[in-house]
């Protein structure tokens, strides 16, 4: 829910939908990011005058959770005991969920996803184990 118009943390919903379709379970999500990543060129004519390109190469971004039971781990594993088998890593999808200030829901699709493990987390006594997955998509579609 919204506060004084302003989109919040809890306004987001996000769900990483496997190949087999079933969903990864992501612990306790405390963190969110995501970015368009494009590549710009310039063209100088011999006019003086500078033209502009954009293209697009797919999102990228991250999310940061607590540990909360072994599926992100067990995930991992199994990518990388089909890497050493000489198994195909079929892509994932990302579905992001918000709820605007005015009530109104937008859904995104983020399309051939990869997840990259970068932080399993440290383990010590009296504190949750903090984990960390990037990502990079070939895309987002706008569902709603």
């Amino acid at each position: 829910m919204s506060q004084n118009g302003y989109s919040l943390g809890r306004d987001v919903t996000l769900t990483i939908i496997l190949p087999d379709g079933s969903s990864l379970g992501l612990g306790k999500v405390t963190g969110f990011d995501s970015k368009q990543d494009t590549t710009d060129q310039k063209i100088k004519g011999i006019d003086g005058i500078t033209d502009h390109l954009r293209f697009y190469e797919g999102w990228s971004g991250s999310f940061e959770m607590e540990r909360r039971g072994p599926e992100v781990d067990a995930y991992f594993a199994k990518l990388e005991a089909n890497f050493h088998a000489g198994a195909d890593e079929p892509p994932a999808t990302l579905q992001q969920t918000i709820v605007e200030p005015n009530g109104q829901v937008s859904q995104y699709r983020y399309e051939r996803v990869l997840l990259k493990y970068d932080d399993a987390g440290k383990w010590g006594g009296d504190k949750s184990v903090h984990q960390k997955i990037t990502f990079v998509a070939s895309r987002r579609l706008k569902q709603a």
